[in-house]
């Protein structure tokens, strides 16, 4: 008998202290519920790199669309803890929507530039990304464009763009409302469809193809675009249609560029809000942020980041200073004269 007591001591000795030393990785442990519009092949590596650092579990529904919706149709009973979306309309959705909560980190906002997240801290930009021109390398030799020179004659019949309706055109459309004016901006959207070489369709891709098979020279999309299509191994036949293509930074009469965001918000109903909050810290740190950049071929926000070295090689430009809050005012307008001028028909 004395023999079983003292293994049973033993086992209860080294059960206290296993336990003891499990305590750290306990405490640090945990989850946090993403709604993302953000594609997982983007988004895995920062939550891998996460999760490796904090012991943080990331779990995550991704949508095209309608998170928003279901975000607020949950109420207070959702799970999501953040939201990362692909553009800034959806953040400043949600938080008008009254979807989001204020975050108070140093961290977060001193990493992220004041025109590139909300003022009252209610969600934060994490990658920049400008809207550009793909110019035939073949039958273009313009090195210089302004957005106001689309409608110039010479271009008739000769560009190709996506719905007029989606959200990365809207958000151009709104800038340019808000350098110019609902009027001048509805007869630049009217010259713009006089030139079109077909009617607005497709992704971002899709006008990079219509370049390489010679059914437009100019094409307005998103920068990281031209990155995926160059490095994709999985469908090469990209790599053809971004090689036709060059890029081309188009200016405001300011001389700087219209740029849109990827970005986050805390949920206003958070569950796990301590855990939601270092993975925001971590997102907008230098580390998270390469990740980011090297990932999606985007911007970085957080000072001292550089892009990668693909994205240099397109050349400098200077972003427009419009707030990101600024520009989301005359989205409503912009969805208007779309419709109003049948851009898409």
């Amino acid at each position: 008998m004395p023999y079983v007591k003292s293994c049973l001591c033993a086992i209860m000795i080294a059960a206290i202290a296993m336990s003891a030393a499990l305590q750290p990785a306990l405490a640090a442990s945990g989850v946090v519920n993403v709604y993302s519009y953000r594609q997982p092949v983007l988004i895995d590596p920062l939550f891998e790199a996460f999760r490796n650092k904090t012991g943080i579990t990331v779990k995550y529904v991704f949508a095209k669309k309608g998170l928003i919706e279901r975000l607020a149709q949950e109420g207070r009973n959702s799970p999501a803890d953040l939201v990362l979306t692909a553009d800034a309309g959806r953040l400043v959705e949600a938080s008008k929507r009254g979807l989001t909560q204020q975050v108070t980190s140093p961290a977060i906002t001193g990493s992220i530039p004041p025109a590139l997240r909300d003022p009252g801290n209610q969600w934060f930009g994490l990658t920049m990304r400008a809207r550009v021109l793909f110019v035939s390398q073949e039958r273009v030799s313009q090195t210089k464009f302004t957005y106001a020179e689309l409608t110039d004659a010479k271009w008739k019949g000769r560009i190709c763009v996506r719905s007029g309706a989606h959200p990365y055109n809207i958000g151009l459309i709104a800038a340019m409302i808000a350098h110019q004016g609902e009027a001048a901006t509805r007869d630049w959207l009217t010259g713009l469809k006089a030139n079109l070489a077909r009617r607005p369709t497709g992704n971002e891709r899709a006008q990079a193809k219509a370049i390489y098979a010679g059914e437009c020279d100019l094409a307005i999309a998103n920068t990281y675009y031209m990155g995926k299509m160059l490095t994709n191994e999985k469908d090469p036949e990209q790599k053809d249609w971004a090689a036709a293509s060059r890029i081309v930074f188009p200016t405001w009469q300011s001389g700087k560029t219209h740029v849109n965001i990827s970005g986050m918000a805390m949920t206003k109903h958070a569950p796990n809000k301590d855990s939601a909050l270092k993975l925001m810290e971590f997102l907008a740190s230098p580390e998270a942020q390469a990740i980011y950049a090297k990932g999606n071929f985007e911007y970085p926000v957080a000072a001292g980041v550089a892009a990668s070295d693909l994205v240099r090689s397109w050349g400098a430009f200077t972003p427009d200073d419009l707030t990101i809050g600024k520009l989301h005012e005359f989205q409503r307008a912009a969805s208007t004269l779309v419709d109003e001028v049948r851009f898409d028909q």
